[in-house]
């Protein structure tokens, strides 16, 4: 249990020091390390987590954690995992804040702020490719025609200024419907 939990604290670790731009970027950080390198989840699970994390409260990344973290050691291991993704960016934070004004124009931290911007996009389309073609052949991916619908509809919504809350609902509302009863 307790080289789980460290196993679980590295991981996160990890995910949470090179998971610039923020949770959808971290996604393939987090499918790499929780079901390639552990196997901790199966594709279909880390989808279906995916999904989760992004209808509840807070980040991604976090949610995520939190989720895995329950899954692979109960209650603690749903700590360990919370707490490690969360405390790089706390003590970056922190770095950050003391020495911003000192460092704000400075050429160098804005080559390097400008560099990581399309690393970001990168990574946030590596994880959207990810989610609808799984690598495994076991995994099924989520999308299908009924999924392509809602998203064009949403979009729709989005584009013509719905409130977000609202588009949320008739969302859940719509995936009930014909996930539920067809």
């Amino acid at each position: 249990m307790i080289a789980t939990l460290c196993q679980l604290f590295a991981s996160y670790l990890k995910i949470g020091f090179f998971g610039f731009g923020g949770g959808y970027a971290m996604l393939s950080l987090i499918q790499n390390e929780v079901v390639v390198q552990h196997a901790w989840l199966s594709e279909a699970q880390f989808a279906d987590i995916v999904a989760v994390s992004q209808m509840t409260p807070g980040p991604i990344a976090i949610n995520s954690a939190t989720y895995v973290g329950y899954e692979v050691a109960g209650i603690v291991g749903s700590v360990v995992a919370t707490l490690a993704v969360c405390l790089p960016a706390l003590t970056i934070m922190m770095l950050i804040t003391r020495f911003f004004m000192r460092l704000h124009g400075n050429r160098y931290v804005k080559g390097i702020v400008g560099g990581m911007q399309p690393v970001v996009i990168g990574m946030i389309g590596a994880a959207a490719l990810l989610l609808i073609f799984p690598s495994s052949d076991d995994a099924r991916s989520f999308i299908d025609a009924w999924s392509w619908i809602l998203f064009a509809l949403t979009l729709l919504g989005s584009l013509r200024k719905v409130n977000p809350i609202l588009l949320i609902l008739l969302s859940a509302a719509a995936g009930i419907l014909i996930y539920g009863v067809f």
